[in-house]
């Protein structure tokens, strides 16, 4: 199976992009993202992406086995800053125990299949003959790919900003796997940032300095990263 996806790098890639985009689409109109029905697919794309992996013995190219020192990356403390944002403006618990659960399980599944998805296979092909241009594109795709929230039922506004931090995370989250050789940090982050998103309480916060912070950190934090880490 190795052979047969080194032979077909680009159109496996592509078409998780497709399957994912779609899936999750669909999901969102017909389900809710508080629904069992949500998470099971996501948790099957999940588990098959998985065994592909594994099956092919793909571990080490996608950066999966292992992780970073926390030293040369200050510990990550923004990416920690990063993944309490959604929380700074108080923490809204209104929901029900089920809604909680399969919302937060549906999203591991999303920050790892995104990171995977984009930062994984869709990098990984274009970093073959060129590097920078695999940081740009899975940027761009990662950042731009949010615009499908417009389909489900999202704001214009709030789409765009979305979009513009989206952008700076991507390109943080390809910085941070080029220095350190491992997606890990990426998915972690990713995953508890879409996670604690579901308690957010609107306000000033979450309207002002939540989209201003997960703009400015992740580029200056990219900026550092580029001038202290040699790859």
């Amino acid at each position: 199976m190795r052979k047969l996806f080194d032979k077909n790098e680009t159109l496996i890639s592509i078409l998780l992009i497709v399957i994912y985009l779609i899936s999750n689409s669909f999901c969102l109109s017909n389900f809710g993202i508080y629904n069992y029905k949500t998470f099971l697919v996501n948790f099957i794309l999940t588990v098959l992406i998985i065994l592909f992996i594994v099956i092919c013995k793909l571990g080490d190219y996608f950066s999966l086995t292992e992780f970073p020192n926390p030293k040369k990356f200050l510990y990550f403390i923004p990416l920690i800053l990063l993944m309490s944002v959604n929380i700074w403006g108080g923490i809204n618990l209104d929901y029900k125990l089920n809604e909680v659960l399969f919302y937060m399980l549906s999203m591991i599944c999303v920050g790892f299949l995104e990171e995977i998805i984009f930062r994984g296979f869709l990098f990984k092909m274009i970093s073959k003959d060129d590097l920078k241009l695999a940081v740009i594109i899975t940027s761009l795709t990662f950042g731009v790919g949010h615009i499908i929230n417009l389909f489900n039922g999202a704001s214009l506004i709030p789409t765009l900003v979305q979009i513009c931090y989206a952008l700076a995370t991507g390109y943080m989250f390809a910085i941070i796997l080029v220095k350190g050789k491992s997606l890990w940090p990426c998915v972690i982050a990713h995953s508890i940032v879409n996670s604690l998103s579901l308690f957010v309480v609107e306000g000033v916060v979450t309207t002002y300095i939540g989209p201003i912070v997960l703009t400015v950190v992740p580029i200056l934090y990219s900026i550092y990263l580029n001038k202290t880490i040699k790859e």
